[in-house]
Protein backbone atom coordinates (compact mmCIF):
# COMPACT_ATOMS: atom_id res chain seq x y z
CA UNK A 1 0.00 0.00 0.00
CA UNK A 2 2.63 2.13 0.81
CA UNK A 3 4.67 1.79 -2.63
CA UNK A 4 1.36 2.69 -4.59
CA UNK A 5 0.81 5.58 -2.36
CA UNK A 6 4.48 6.57 -3.00
CA UNK A 7 4.11 6.21 -6.82
CA UNK A 8 0.79 8.09 -7.07
CA UNK A 9 2.90 10.94 -5.24
CA UNK A 10 5.72 10.89 -7.58
CA UNK A 11 3.32 10.64 -11.09
CA UNK A 12 1.17 13.82 -10.08
CA UNK A 13 3.65 15.80 -7.89
CA UNK A 14 1.63 15.98 -4.29
CA UNK A 15 2.14 15.05 -0.94
CA UNK A 16 -0.19 13.20 1.18
CA UNK A 17 -2.02 15.93 2.65
CA UNK A 18 -2.80 16.85 -1.03
CA UNK A 19 -3.94 13.50 -1.80
CA UNK A 20 -6.60 12.80 0.73
CA UNK A 21 -8.12 15.94 -0.60
CA UNK A 22 -7.96 14.42 -4.00
CA UNK A 23 -10.36 12.13 -3.10
CA UNK A 24 -12.63 14.60 -3.15
CA UNK A 25 -12.82 14.76 -6.90
CA UNK A 26 -14.56 11.02 -7.10
CA UNK A 27 -17.22 12.93 -4.50
CA UNK A 28 -17.78 15.83 -6.56
CA UNK A 29 -18.66 13.79 -9.43
CA UNK A 30 -20.86 11.60 -7.79
CA UNK A 31 -22.71 14.26 -5.76
CA UNK A 32 -23.46 16.06 -9.00
CA UNK A 33 -24.05 13.43 -10.79
CA UNK A 34 -26.85 12.23 -8.02
CA UNK A 35 -27.74 15.72 -7.56
CA UNK A 36 -27.36 15.44 -4.31
CA UNK A 37 -27.59 18.75 -1.93
CA UNK A 38 -26.21 21.84 -3.84
CA UNK A 39 -23.73 23.14 -0.42
CA UNK A 40 -22.25 19.25 -0.79
CA UNK A 41 -21.55 19.97 -3.82
CA UNK A 42 -20.36 23.36 -3.80
CA UNK A 43 -17.69 21.81 -1.06
CA UNK A 44 -16.83 19.04 -2.42
CA UNK A 45 -15.89 20.83 -5.56
CA UNK A 46 -14.25 23.53 -3.97
CA UNK A 47 -12.08 20.56 -1.91
CA UNK A 48 -11.29 18.65 -5.21
CA UNK A 49 -9.69 21.74 -6.97
CA UNK A 50 -7.08 22.34 -4.56
CA UNK A 51 -5.10 19.25 -5.63
CA UNK A 52 -5.59 20.00 -9.25
CA UNK A 53 -4.03 23.30 -8.61
CA UNK A 54 -1.00 22.44 -7.56
CA UNK A 55 -0.69 19.23 -9.83
CA UNK A 56 -0.70 22.47 -11.79
CA UNK A 57 1.93 23.83 -10.18
CA UNK A 58 4.10 21.14 -10.44
CA UNK A 59 3.40 20.17 -14.26
CA UNK A 60 4.38 24.05 -14.80
CA UNK A 61 7.33 23.55 -12.70
CA UNK A 62 8.18 20.22 -14.76
CA UNK A 63 8.21 22.53 -17.84
CA UNK A 64 10.05 25.62 -16.48
CA UNK A 65 13.15 23.48 -15.65
CA UNK A 66 13.09 21.81 -19.17
CA UNK A 67 12.50 25.16 -21.28
CA UNK A 68 15.27 27.55 -19.29
CA UNK A 69 15.11 30.58 -16.47
CA UNK A 70 13.75 33.16 -19.17
CA UNK A 71 10.80 30.80 -20.83
CA UNK A 72 10.46 29.62 -17.51
CA UNK A 73 9.81 32.43 -15.61
CA UNK A 74 6.98 33.56 -18.40
CA UNK A 75 5.52 30.13 -18.25
CA UNK A 76 5.19 30.33 -14.43
CA UNK A 77 3.85 33.86 -14.42
CA UNK A 78 1.32 32.92 -17.04
CA UNK A 79 -0.50 29.97 -15.11
CA UNK A 80 0.44 30.74 -11.78
CA UNK A 81 -3.17 31.54 -11.80
CA UNK A 82 -4.59 29.22 -14.28
CA UNK A 83 -7.40 27.60 -11.79
CA UNK A 84 -8.67 31.02 -10.56
CA UNK A 85 -8.84 31.77 -14.18
CA UNK A 86 -10.60 28.64 -15.25
CA UNK A 87 -13.19 29.39 -12.23
CA UNK A 88 -13.79 32.92 -13.23
CA UNK A 89 -14.03 32.10 -17.10
CA UNK A 90 -17.14 29.03 -16.37
CA UNK A 91 -18.57 32.41 -13.94
CA UNK A 92 -18.42 34.72 -16.71
CA UNK A 93 -20.45 31.90 -19.25
CA UNK A 94 -23.21 31.85 -16.68
CA UNK A 95 -22.88 35.51 -16.37
CA UNK A 96 -21.81 35.80 -12.45
CA UNK A 97 -19.81 38.81 -13.42
CA UNK A 98 -20.25 40.08 -9.68
CA UNK A 99 -18.72 36.72 -8.69
CA UNK A 100 -15.86 37.32 -10.48
CA UNK A 101 -15.23 41.05 -9.78
CA UNK A 102 -15.00 39.84 -6.15
CA UNK A 103 -12.82 36.72 -6.82
CA UNK A 104 -10.25 39.26 -8.07
CA UNK A 105 -10.68 41.65 -4.84
CA UNK A 106 -10.55 38.36 -2.67
CA UNK A 107 -7.33 36.75 -3.79
CA UNK A 108 -5.35 40.31 -3.99
CA UNK A 109 -6.98 40.70 -0.11
CA UNK A 110 -6.06 36.49 0.98
CA UNK A 111 -2.89 36.69 -0.24
CA UNK A 112 -1.33 40.09 1.25
CA UNK A 113 -3.66 39.54 4.76
CA UNK A 114 -4.38 35.86 5.13
CA UNK A 115 -0.97 34.31 3.61
CA UNK A 116 1.08 36.75 4.41
CA UNK A 117 -0.29 37.21 7.92
CA UNK A 118 -0.25 33.30 8.63
CA UNK A 119 3.86 33.23 7.11
CA UNK A 120 4.55 35.89 9.68
CA UNK A 121 2.97 33.99 12.62
CA UNK A 122 4.27 30.94 12.34
CA UNK A 123 7.42 31.78 11.14
CA UNK A 124 7.76 34.24 14.07
CA UNK A 125 6.30 31.69 16.61
CA UNK A 126 9.00 29.30 15.22
CA UNK A 127 12.17 31.78 14.75
CA UNK A 128 11.82 34.79 16.63
CA UNK A 129 12.74 37.79 14.41
CA UNK A 130 12.70 37.44 11.25
CA UNK A 131 14.59 38.87 8.43
CA UNK A 132 14.53 39.07 4.79
CA UNK A 133 15.88 41.42 1.89
CA UNK A 134 13.87 44.26 2.23
CA UNK A 135 15.38 46.31 -1.39
CA UNK A 136 13.50 43.29 -3.19
CA UNK A 137 10.13 42.58 -0.84
CA UNK A 138 9.98 46.64 -1.03
CA UNK A 139 9.75 46.87 -4.99
CA UNK A 140 7.52 44.17 -5.22
CA UNK A 141 5.01 45.63 -2.42
CA UNK A 142 5.51 49.42 -4.64
CA UNK A 143 4.33 47.62 -7.64
CA UNK A 144 1.70 45.93 -5.80
CA UNK A 145 0.25 49.50 -4.50
CA UNK A 146 0.68 50.82 -8.28
CA UNK A 147 -0.76 47.79 -9.53
CA UNK A 148 -3.78 48.35 -6.75
CA UNK A 149 -4.40 52.16 -8.06
CA UNK A 150 -4.74 50.70 -11.95
CA UNK A 151 -7.74 48.76 -10.94
CA UNK A 152 -9.19 51.56 -8.66
CA UNK A 153 -9.20 54.50 -11.31
CA UNK A 154 -11.01 52.88 -14.01
CA UNK A 155 -13.49 52.17 -10.90
CA UNK A 156 -13.76 55.20 -9.58
CA UNK A 157 -14.35 56.58 -13.10
CA UNK A 158 -16.89 53.73 -14.25
CA UNK A 159 -18.84 54.52 -11.31
CA UNK A 160 -19.21 57.91 -12.66
CA UNK A 161 -20.16 57.34 -16.19
CA UNK A 162 -22.73 55.11 -15.31
CA UNK A 163 -25.35 54.38 -16.76
CA UNK A 164 -23.56 55.34 -19.87
CA UNK A 165 -22.29 51.43 -20.53
CA UNK A 166 -20.63 52.09 -23.78
CA UNK A 167 -18.20 54.96 -22.52
CA UNK A 168 -17.57 52.37 -19.17
CA UNK A 169 -16.83 49.61 -21.30
CA UNK A 170 -14.31 52.33 -23.61
CA UNK A 171 -12.45 52.32 -19.57
CA UNK A 172 -12.65 49.19 -18.62
CA UNK A 173 -10.59 48.26 -22.32
CA UNK A 174 -8.46 51.30 -22.34
CA UNK A 175 -7.13 50.21 -18.59
CA UNK A 176 -7.34 46.88 -19.58
CA UNK A 177 -4.44 47.11 -22.13
CA UNK A 178 -2.22 49.47 -20.01
CA UNK A 179 -2.29 47.28 -16.94
CA UNK A 180 -1.24 44.74 -19.53
CA UNK A 181 1.97 46.74 -20.90
CA UNK A 182 2.74 47.12 -17.60
CA UNK A 183 2.49 43.47 -16.93
CA UNK A 184 5.09 42.67 -19.04
CA UNK A 185 7.07 45.38 -17.85
CA UNK A 186 6.92 43.57 -14.74
CA UNK A 187 8.08 40.51 -16.20
CA UNK A 188 10.99 42.37 -18.54
CA UNK A 189 12.30 43.75 -15.35
CA UNK A 190 12.26 40.20 -13.65
CA UNK A 191 14.42 38.81 -16.70
CA UNK A 192 16.74 41.28 -16.55
CA UNK A 193 17.06 41.18 -12.56
CA UNK A 194 17.60 37.75 -11.74
CA UNK A 195 20.81 35.65 -12.01
CA UNK A 196 21.38 33.49 -14.99
CA UNK A 197 20.98 29.92 -13.20
CA UNK A 198 17.65 31.13 -11.39
CA UNK A 199 16.47 32.05 -7.94
CA UNK A 200 17.85 29.13 -5.40
CA UNK A 201 15.30 30.17 -3.42
CA UNK A 202 12.43 29.19 -5.64
CA UNK A 203 13.90 26.02 -6.78
CA UNK A 204 14.04 24.83 -3.30
CA UNK A 205 10.34 25.48 -3.02
CA UNK A 206 9.75 24.02 -6.03
CA UNK A 207 12.18 21.04 -6.28
CA UNK A 208 12.93 19.49 -9.62
CA UNK A 209 10.43 16.82 -9.83
CA UNK A 210 12.43 14.84 -12.54
CA UNK A 211 9.15 14.73 -14.99
CA UNK A 212 9.79 14.60 -18.55
CA UNK A 213 8.05 17.05 -21.19
CA UNK A 214 5.47 14.30 -22.50
CA UNK A 215 4.78 13.23 -18.39
CA UNK A 216 4.23 17.39 -17.32
CA UNK A 217 2.04 18.25 -20.29
CA UNK A 218 0.18 14.78 -19.61
CA UNK A 219 -0.28 15.85 -16.26
CA UNK A 220 -1.37 19.43 -16.78
CA UNK A 221 -4.05 18.44 -19.75
CA UNK A 222 -5.82 16.39 -17.31
CA UNK A 223 -5.62 18.77 -14.32
CA UNK A 224 -6.90 21.60 -16.17
CA UNK A 225 -9.75 19.31 -17.71
CA UNK A 226 -10.65 18.04 -14.10
CA UNK A 227 -10.67 21.77 -12.69
CA UNK A 228 -12.80 22.59 -15.93
CA UNK A 229 -15.47 20.32 -15.00
CA UNK A 230 -15.13 20.67 -11.19
CA UNK A 231 -15.29 24.60 -11.86
CA UNK A 232 -18.91 24.06 -13.72
CA UNK A 233 -20.14 21.75 -10.47
CA UNK A 234 -18.87 24.81 -8.35
CA UNK A 235 -20.28 27.49 -10.01
CA UNK A 236 -23.70 25.93 -10.92
CA UNK A 237 -23.74 25.29 -7.13
CA UNK A 238 -23.46 28.82 -6.29
CA UNK A 239 -27.33 30.41 -7.00
CA UNK A 240 -28.92 27.50 -5.00
CA UNK A 241 -26.21 27.82 -2.15
CA UNK A 242 -26.69 31.63 -2.18
CA UNK A 243 -30.47 31.44 -2.01
CA UNK A 244 -30.68 28.37 0.90
CA UNK A 245 -28.17 29.98 2.86
CA UNK A 246 -28.65 33.33 2.56
CA UNK A 247 -25.58 34.08 1.74
CA UNK A 248 -24.56 36.65 -0.83
CA UNK A 249 -22.48 35.87 -4.35
CA UNK A 250 -20.52 38.55 -3.01
CA UNK A 251 -19.47 36.91 -0.11
CA UNK A 252 -18.52 33.76 -1.64
CA UNK A 253 -16.64 35.21 -4.33
CA UNK A 254 -14.20 37.51 -2.30
CA UNK A 255 -13.57 34.28 0.81
CA UNK A 256 -14.23 31.26 -0.82
CA UNK A 257 -13.31 31.24 -4.73
CA UNK A 258 -9.86 32.68 -3.69
CA UNK A 259 -9.11 30.31 -1.56
CA UNK A 260 -9.88 27.27 -3.27
CA UNK A 261 -7.57 28.57 -6.02
CA UNK A 262 -4.64 29.81 -4.19
CA UNK A 263 -4.87 26.53 -1.03
CA UNK A 264 -1.44 25.10 -2.55
CA UNK A 265 0.51 27.82 -3.21
CA UNK A 266 -0.42 29.10 0.26
CA UNK A 267 0.22 25.98 1.72
CA UNK A 268 4.16 26.40 0.13
CA UNK A 269 4.42 29.79 1.61
CA UNK A 270 3.87 29.12 5.12
CA UNK A 271 5.90 26.45 4.95
CA UNK A 272 8.81 28.11 3.54
CA UNK A 273 8.02 30.30 6.05
CA UNK A 274 8.08 28.02 9.09
CA UNK A 275 11.73 27.20 7.34
CA UNK A 276 13.03 30.58 8.18
CA UNK A 277 12.88 32.08 4.29
CA UNK A 278 10.91 35.07 4.52
CA UNK A 279 11.97 35.88 1.16
CA UNK A 280 10.29 33.19 -0.42
CA UNK A 281 7.11 33.70 1.60
CA UNK A 282 6.83 37.44 0.38
CA UNK A 283 7.43 36.80 -2.94
CA UNK A 284 4.66 34.02 -3.09
CA UNK A 285 2.07 36.07 -1.06
CA UNK A 286 3.25 39.38 -2.76
CA UNK A 287 3.96 38.05 -6.11
CA UNK A 288 0.08 36.00 -6.33
CA UNK A 289 -1.15 39.24 -6.02
CA UNK A 290 1.11 41.07 -8.50
CA UNK A 291 -0.39 38.69 -11.03
CA UNK A 292 -3.77 38.79 -10.08
CA UNK A 293 -3.76 42.48 -10.56
CA UNK A 294 -1.43 43.20 -12.95
CA UNK A 295 -2.69 39.65 -15.73
CA UNK A 296 -5.52 38.00 -14.08
CA UNK A 297 -8.17 40.88 -14.01
CA UNK A 298 -7.19 43.01 -17.23
CA UNK A 299 -6.94 39.51 -19.34
CA UNK A 300 -10.64 38.24 -17.97
CA UNK A 301 -11.84 42.19 -19.48
CA UNK A 302 -10.96 40.68 -23.05
CA UNK A 303 -12.14 37.03 -22.20
CA UNK A 304 -15.45 38.47 -21.23
CA UNK A 305 -15.53 40.70 -24.71
CA UNK A 306 -14.92 37.68 -26.69
CA UNK A 307 -17.88 35.83 -24.98
CA UNK A 308 -20.05 38.39 -25.15
CA UNK A 309 -20.73 39.22 -21.85
CA UNK A 310 -18.92 42.55 -20.94
CA UNK A 311 -16.81 42.83 -17.31
CA UNK A 312 -16.04 46.31 -17.00
CA UNK A 313 -13.19 46.80 -14.56
CA UNK A 314 -15.48 48.20 -11.98
CA UNK A 315 -15.26 47.77 -8.18
CA UNK A 316 -17.17 48.80 -5.46
CA UNK A 317 -15.41 51.31 -3.21
CA UNK A 318 -15.20 49.33 -0.05
CA UNK A 319 -13.58 46.80 -2.15
CA UNK A 320 -10.91 49.32 -3.32
CA UNK A 321 -10.45 50.93 -0.02
CA UNK A 322 -9.64 47.22 1.57
CA UNK A 323 -7.04 46.13 -1.28
CA UNK A 324 -5.79 49.62 -0.92
CA UNK A 325 -5.25 49.40 2.93
CA UNK A 326 -3.94 45.76 2.42
CA UNK A 327 -1.24 46.41 -0.33
CA UNK A 328 -0.13 49.57 2.14
CA UNK A 329 0.23 47.44 5.06
CA UNK A 330 2.19 44.61 2.78
CA UNK A 331 4.43 47.79 1.44
CA UNK A 332 4.83 48.71 5.08
CA UNK A 333 5.89 45.50 6.53
CA UNK A 334 8.28 45.26 3.53
CA UNK A 335 9.99 48.13 4.47
CA UNK A 336 12.71 47.07 7.00
CA UNK A 337 13.40 43.88 6.40
CA UNK A 338 12.39 42.53 9.47
CA UNK A 339 9.42 40.70 10.79
CA UNK A 340 7.69 39.11 13.53
CA UNK A 341 4.63 37.17 14.69
CA UNK A 342 3.12 40.30 15.97
CA UNK A 343 2.74 41.52 13.04
CA UNK A 344 1.45 38.25 10.68
CA UNK A 345 -1.22 38.69 14.09
CA UNK A 346 -2.75 41.66 12.83
CA UNK A 347 -2.65 41.07 9.36
CA UNK A 348 -4.68 38.02 10.55
CA UNK A 349 -7.32 40.47 12.73
CA UNK A 350 -7.58 42.74 9.95
CA UNK A 351 -8.94 39.93 7.70
CA UNK A 352 -11.50 38.46 9.86
CA UNK A 353 -13.00 41.92 10.43
CA UNK A 354 -13.07 42.24 6.87
CA UNK A 355 -14.83 39.18 6.12
CA UNK A 356 -17.02 39.85 8.81
CA UNK A 357 -17.89 42.90 7.27
CA UNK A 358 -18.19 41.56 3.67
CA UNK A 359 -20.22 39.10 4.71
CA UNK A 360 -23.11 41.39 5.87
CA UNK A 361 -22.69 43.54 2.76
Amino acid sequence: MNSAFARIEHLVGLNKILLIFALFIPAAIILELTHANPIWILLASAAAIIPLAAMIGEGTEALAEKVGQRAGGLLNATLGNAAELIIAIVALQKGLIDLVLASITGSILGNLLLILGLSLLVGGLRHGLQRFNSENAGLDATLLVLAVFTLAIPSFFNQALEPDFQRVEFVSIGAAIAILVMYGLVILHSFTSKPAEGDPQAREAHAPTGWSTPHALIVLVVAVGFIALLSEFLVGAVEPVTQSLGLSEFFLGIILIPLVGNAAEHFVAVQVAAKNKMDLALSIAIGSSLQIALFVAPLLVFISLAMGNPMPLEFTSYEILAVSAASLIAALVSLDGRSNWLEGAMLLVLYVILAVAFFFF
